[in-house]
């Protein structure tokens, strides 16, 4: 499990905290000629070798295993996804790294790798989730609600630059603290304050479109949060 989670938070870096969103437009356009699939490679090479404490000559067939695959597997999803598919192609790609890490962690299930002294499984546990629920999150929710968009930029627009998305990730890491320490009646709260500071907006655009949009928007980041935070109390209470 120690081994799992430590090759999962490295996943987690190389694919969501650490690639611009730029780099997954050039490796779309330009698929395996975009220098940016192959710096996203490298770039998970390094964060994999600090992982494993760059102990090749005990993990080098895992290491192996996990970059030639992680190229392979993006590769494929460039390939293979279209503009309709691109959603489930995404998911695919998310399951079948999982499932590369799984296999790692099984062939090492009796290997004495071990960071206890710096972390604990509690400790990446928390890390992971904490992730999940800000930057992977934030992904899924993009992916899912991207086949609508009501609301068209305007140039005198005064939003701030991806304010939107930071948002999003502050409500999330509020809600999932909020479940994880058993206030659940905060969330309440939460909900209550960003549907006043909505309802301006909504009442001044008089946007039926506009205004599912943010609720379904809003749903989905409250949901996940909670489903993750209800997630994590399950997955520490087994360890």
């Amino acid at each position: 499990m120690l081994l799992f989670l430590k090759l999962l938070l490295s996943h987690i870096l190389g694919d969501f905290v650490f690639q611009p969103e730029k780099w997954v437009k050039n490796k779309e356009e330009k698929k395996v000629k975009s220098v940016k699939l192959y710096l996203h490679i490298g770039l998970h090479t390094v964060i994999l070798l600090f992982v494993l404490q760059f102990n090749l000559k005990e993990y080098w067939l895992g290491f192996l295993l996990i970059i030639t695959s992680h190229y392979i597997i993006d590769v494929l999803k460039l390939y293979l996804q279209k503009k309709k598919t691109k959603r489930i192609w995404f998911f695919v790609d998310q399951l079948l790294h999982i499932l590369i890490l799984l296999i790692v962690s099984y062939l090492y299930g009796n290997s004495s790798f071990s960071l206890e002294n710096i972390f604990t499984d509690k400790i990446l546990l928390l890390i992971i989730f904490v992730l999940l629920v800000s930057f992977v999150s934030a992904i899924i929710i993009k992916i899912i609600i991207t086949q609508w968009n009501p609301e068209s930029k305007k140039e005198n627009d005064d939003s701030l630059a991806k304010a939107g998305r930071y948002i999003g990730i502050l409500e999330r890491l509020f809600v999932f603290t909020f479940v994880i320490t058993n206030h659940w009646e905060a969330i309440g709260f939460l909900l209550a304050a960003k549907s006043v500071f909505r309802f301006g907006d909504l009442t001044s655009s008089k946007d039926r479109k506009l205004t599912e949009y943010i609720l379904i928007g809003t749903l989905l980041s409250f949901g996940l949060a909670i489903f993750l935070g209800v997630l994590y109390l399950y997955v520490l209470n087994l360890l």
